[in-house]
């Protein structure tokens, strides 16, 4: 029954029913609570594409300036069957099963450099990849026998990361960037890579970035080898770099 009402040529959001294209949009304007303000949410729904707009809650936060909860129905579809997005070409192993794959086909531990690199002092994302305990019960890099794992923390120059990577000898570099105002991690990401060309470590060694508003795409395009989002874990970051790393000493 559902392949009868679903057409991935023209998806759109499901609420009730399907293709009722329903949506619950939160947003705050700069003026005050009063019905002129819900009526001026209303109007900038329907520009949004949303028919019979509902302003279900709003709430004054300070004096001129109203929040807003609402539902519409979106009227706009996407093609999901055109849509293509890159991603890190790796099979996810767990621990063990990484350990394992080191050992029988490199024979040694990897060395793997990580750190919150330039003014940013968020160690939440780095912590969660490398730390011994990882996070949401994936244990982090340091627990992995075959792997030698160096946290460098937070607010790390990019040049110190390398020079670090560099005395250890690392096989890979992993960059955290928690904070993103104004696109500094692009700024960061673009320089550290500049950096790692100029030392002459850019194909010598596995450069991963990874962070809330980083995608694999982003990434290659900064000049990353690979890039790992939201709802990464240190399985995901393990099993591409000791792969990569494989399929490199192949070539």
């Amino acid at each position: 029954m559902l392949e009868k009402v679903l057409d991935l040529t023209q998806v759109k959001p499901y609420g009730d029913t399907m293709n009722d294209g329903k949506v619950q949009l939160s947003f705050t304007l700069p003026v005050p609570e009063g019905p002129e303000a819900v009526e001026a949410a209303k109007q900038l729904m329907r520009t949004m594409g949303m028919d019979n707009p509902q302003i279900v809650y709003t709430k004054e936060l300070t004096p001129g300036f109203t929040f807003f909860n609402g539902y519409g129905n979106l009227q706009h579809t996407v093609n999901y069957s055109a849509i293509t997005v890159p991603k890190v070409d790796s099979v996810v192993m767990g621990m063990t099963e990484t350990d394992g794959y080191i050992k029988e086909n490199v024979g040694r531990k990897l060395v793997m450099v990580g750190a919150s690199t330039g003014t940013d002092a968020h160690t939440v994302g780095i912590d969660a990849i490398m730390n011994m305990k990882g996070y949401a019960g994936r244990f982090g890099l340091e627990r992995y026998t075959m792997i030698e794992a160096h946290n460098l923390g937070s607010q790390v120059a990019n040049e110190e990361l390398i020079a670090k990577s560099i005395e250890l000898k690392a096989d890979a570099i992993l960059v955290s960037q928690t904070v993103t105002q104004k696109d500094i991690h692009i700024e960061n990401c673009a320089q550290f890579i500049e950096m790692a060309e100029a030392e002459g470590i850019r194909d010598r060694m596995i450069l991963v970035c990874g962070g809330p508003r980083i995608t694999h795409e982003l990434a290659r395009e900064l000049g990353f080898d690979a890039g790992f989002g939201v709802n990464s874990y240190a399985t995901d970051v393990a099993s591409y770099v000791v792969q990569e790393h494989v399929k490199r000493s192949k070539i």
